[in-house]
């Protein structure tokens, strides 16, 4: 209803703005910032010499580069103090909004440079544009919470959109609040919303960093892959100095299967951001995202000494910060412990080996969510060992920690609900495998099944699973040993179609269509599993 009500607004409104000048100002011809992030073109009233530093700032906030962008944004103010627009980017900088993070303080404190109050600040803008830019900035740091702010921060942009459709900027900015409204997970409907406003503008923005960021991002399920892959192919070469831009191509090629190339993009997201202090702590040290992307990738192409190479580094990394770092974070993406731990577990789920390098030893208060993956890494390495005592030890450990790890997931909102949902299939899993290697095998593989259409049923997310073993592939391989081959076979297409390309569900369907007789349709799988030199791992 909400959405709807407001795109009506936007269609009336652009139906006025061909005839009454308000999609006045067309912005300059693009031209290449001086940091390499992409081709910027944003028309405003900041003097000569503040331009090259805000053009920067800008393309750097298009790519995520936030830190990096809040310095470039802050040279601009200090050549022109009452720059309104410089203080209107760095306090973008701080609202991550598909990561659902806001630091609303450091925004504030931002903007209140410009001016005391909104009123004030609007008084340094030069021009009705900017103003309209500046008053959307005030409803995305105004009052109410978060949520509430996210939603009427995108009807702003909706009709900043509407009022300037010259301005792919403002384009682009409106296709990202959407993407930001979407609390509880991927909402299909609003992301094609987002990419529809991006694909009006791509043809004629090709090197524009927040089109192609953004239409990755709109697109990065299995489903919607194949429609990003123009942006993701282009985007690198565009913006090789931004770490994130470089890791940002391997979302579509994670989620198409193409091992290669996330191999590719991250190994460049980890050397240039190797040279960025502001990226090193997060990514592109031994630890973080980019690595943990790239770790995942060596182990579906069985890179397994690439693979134990990188957990050692990280390991010798988190071993460092574990006892200087209190509160512990063990968040993947911004603690080497949480990266650790997280990159330790798909090792084992895709090799077996739990103990092929040590685990860290919690001393720290409250430390379930290490704890349960760490229970979940025994529990995969007992159930490829067919060990019964200890599969059983580490389920009843996992059901331990549930509560602990789902009270602290509690306090996150609803942005982590997909990992709510998340820790509940990988307990059910465990739980019924164990039943099923216990004797119950109707039992265990109906509850497994069960478990399997339940995380169907969670919204698509980027990149490697929090549920380490899909539940699809888990039930197809243990169709495969209850020798119901047909069964099986369309439990690992299921797998496939939420995760494409993983070698362990693409070999159990190998076998299952072997085994069924599907001739023709093995043959198909071969050559799927032909497209990258994959070692002969066993297990």
């Amino acid at each position: 209803m909400r959405i709807g009500t407001m795109m009506m607004l936007v269609l009336s409104l652009a139906s006025l703005t061909p005839g009454n000048g308000q999609a006045q100002q067309p912005p300059a011809a693009p031209a290449a910032t001086g940091v390499r992030a992409g081709d910027i073109a944003f028309a405003n009233s900041g003097a000569a010499g503040a331009q090259a530093s805000f053009l920067d700032g800008l393309a750097l906030l298009h790519d995520f580069e936030y830190e990096r962008a809040a310095e470039a944004f802050r040279r601009a103010q200090a050549v022109e103090p009452g720059f309104a627009l410089a203080y209107w980017g760095e306090a973008m900088t701080y609202n991550h909004t598909v990561w659902m993070e806001q630091d609303l303080p450091a925004a504030r404190a931002a903007l209140a440079r410009l001016g005391p109050t909104a009123q004030a600040r609007m008084g340094k803008a030069a021009t009705a544009r900017e103003r309209d830019y500046l008053n959307a900035v005030e409803i995305l740091y105004g009052d109410g919470t978060k949520e509430a702010r996210d939603l009427r921060y995108a009807d702003a942009m909706g009709v900043l959109h509407a009022k300037y459709p010259a301005d792919v900027d403002a384009t682009a900015f409106y296709a990202l609040s959407l993407l930001g409204t979407c609390h509880e997970g991927r909402d299909f409907a609003t992301y094609m919303k987002a990419a529809a406003l991006l694909e009006e503008v791509y043809p004629s923005h090709l090197r524009h960093p927040g089109v192609l960021h953004y239409l990755i991002h709109s697109y990065d399920d299995p489903i919607h892959a194949p429609l990003g892959l123009r942006a993701a192919m282009r985007y690198g070469a565009v913006a090789p100095d931004a770490p994130h831009a470089l890791h940002m191509t391997s979302h579509i090629f994670l989620a198409l299967g193409m091992w290669d190339e996330v191999i590719a993009a991250n190994q460049q997201a980890i050397s240039v951001g190797r040279n960025l202090a502001a990226q090193r702590a997060h990514h592109g040290g031994d630890c973080g995202h980019y690595r943990t992307w790239l770790m995942y990738a060596d182990l579906q192409e069985r890179r397994d000494a690439d693979a134990q190479t990188a957990l050692a580094a990280c390991r010798l990394t988190a071993a460092v910060t574990l006892p200087i770092q209190q509160p512990v974070n063990y968040d993947p993406d911004h603690s080497a412990v949480g990266s650790y731990v997280y990159m330790r577990l798909l090792n084992v789920v895709e090799t077996g080996h739990q103990e092929s390098v040590e685990r860290l030893a919690w001393s720290a208060p409250g430390a379930a969510v290490p704890d349960f993956f760490d229970a979940y890494g025994d529990a995969v390495a007992a159930l490829r060992a067919d060990n019964l005592p200890a599969l059983q030890a580490a389920v009843a450990k996992l059901g331990e920690r549930r509560p602990a790890v789902l009270m602290e997931l509690e306090t996150e909102g609803d942005q982590a609900r997909a990992d709510r949902e998340s820790v509940n299939v990988i307990v059910d899993e465990m739980v019924a495998v164990a039943k099923i290697r216990g004797g119950d095998r109707d039992g265990g593989l109906a509850a497994l099944r069960q478990t399997a259409m339940a995380e169907s049923a969670m919204p698509m997310e980027f990149g490697p699973p929090m549920v380490a073993l899909p539940s699809w592939e888990l039930l197809g391989e243990e169709l495969l040993r209850a020798q119901r081959p047909a069964e099986a076979a369309q439990a690992f297409r299921n797998a496939l179609a939420r995760a494409p390309g993983r070698t362990r569900s693409l070999e159990g369907l190998l076998r299952s269509e072997e085994l069924s007789g599907e001739a023709a349709a093995a043959a198909a799988t071969r050559v799927e599993l032909a497209r990258y030199p994959r070692g002969a791992r066993g297990g």
